[in-house]
């Protein structure tokens, strides 16, 4: 219970939904409900099984490329805390990859599940590193199980924000909206710390 907790709550602060909810307001203001409601249901199916993947297979890409946990460690560390540092910044868009281009480009295309809102905005290489990196301290059975269904279940909480994204962005109202993710992204910055700080002791403990 408590390896799911943790992943849950760990993933949920790197992915932040809820940061993602005035994008999302904003991309899909000329869809309908149903509309809405399939591009939510699209967007945590393709986060889903981006994060799968990541989880079950980004160990052998590192070992094709050479790559070492801890280096990986370091490297999501940092992007993981950059992210936070651009949530407390309310540099939304910024953060997830979305410029005013990018928005127009965005605008002119029939389906936004995939790109941009299940990857970069959601999925990104924050939360793919952090996957990859707790692969390597949990691949018992059994932990690989309580893993895939705290993904399961964090896949599943972005469809509900997402398809409430239109009542939550009245009810919170821009400001709420900015709190709460203020409050991820100070989450964010320490787990990404975190990361940093487990692998130099690591280095350390090596040496």
């Amino acid at each position: 219970m408590e390896l799911f907790i943790y992943l849950f709550f760990a993933l949920f602060s790197v992915l932040n939904p809820i940061g993602t909810i005035p994008i999302f307001v904003g991309l899909t203001q000329d869809y309908n409900q149903k509309e809405r409601s399939r591009v939510s249901l699209w967007t945590s199916i393709n986060v889903c099984i981006i994060l799968l993947i990541s989880f079950f297979i980004g160990q052998y890409v590192l070992s094709f490329f050479g790559i070492t946990i801890t280096a990986l460690r370091i490297a999501g560390g940092i992007i993981i805390a950059s992210s936070g540092f651009s949530l407390l910044n309310g540099q939304f868009n910024k953060n997830k990859g979305i410029n005013k281009k990018v928005e127009e480009e965005i605008q002119n295309r029939n389906d936004i599940a995939l790109t941009p809102l299940a990857m970069p905005m959601l999925a990104g290489p924050g939360s793919i590193s952090l996957l990859i990196a707790y692969y390597q301290e949990h691949h018992a059975p059994d932990e690989m199980i309580i893993s895939s269904i705290a993904i399961v279940v964090v896949a599943l909480s972005i469809y509900f924000v997402l398809r409430s994204a239109h009542y939550l962005a009245n009810f919170l109202g821009t400001s709420g909206i900015v709190a709460i993710s203020r409050i991820i992204g100070f989450l964010t910055i320490a787990i990404g710390i975190q990361y940093i700080i487990s692998s130099i002791l690591s280095i350390i403990r090596g040496i």
